[in-house]
């Protein structure tokens, strides 16, 4: 009797701690899309190697009185053919589909936000003098 309630504490218990992880690292709290302009995309790490990028979104925020600074969107991309495609669209007008993760894994990236497809991408043409 006694080693029966000590294997379905022990059982209770090993559920309880791959739940946590679960939610904590691999629970998708929420997905969407965002918009904006390619401002970096980068390969980097010392262990892990990760793709990094940031997009530029129209408009501006203040998080401190007095400061102005664009609205930027940091991500981490964990699909080698979708940053593949990021790393050719510097300076493109990007539209992407992200999920968004509680905390981050080492080899996912630095970013709760994981974009996982590209929706759009418009070249923008530089401006004439």
């Amino acid at each position: 009797m006694k080693k029966r309630i000590i294997t379905i504490v022990s059982l209770v218990a090993l559920l309880a701690v791959f739940g946590v992880i679960y939610y904590r690292y691999y629970f998708v709290f929420g997905d969407g899309t965002k918009a904006g302009t390619m401002n970096y995309f980068v390969h980097k790490g010392y262990l892990f190697k990760t793709y990094e990028g940031r997009l530029i979104q129209t408009g501006i925020r203040t998080p401190t009185q007095g400061a102005i600074q664009s609205n930027e969107f940091m991500f981490s991309v964990t699909d080698p053919k979708v940053a593949g495609q990021l790393n050719r669209s510097a300076g493109a007008f990007l539209e992407v589909h992200y999920k968004e993760y509680i905390h981050t894994l080492p080899w996912r990236g630095v970013s709760n936000f994981v974009v996982d497809s590209i929706i759009s991408v418009k070249q923008t043409t530089p401006m004439l003098p």
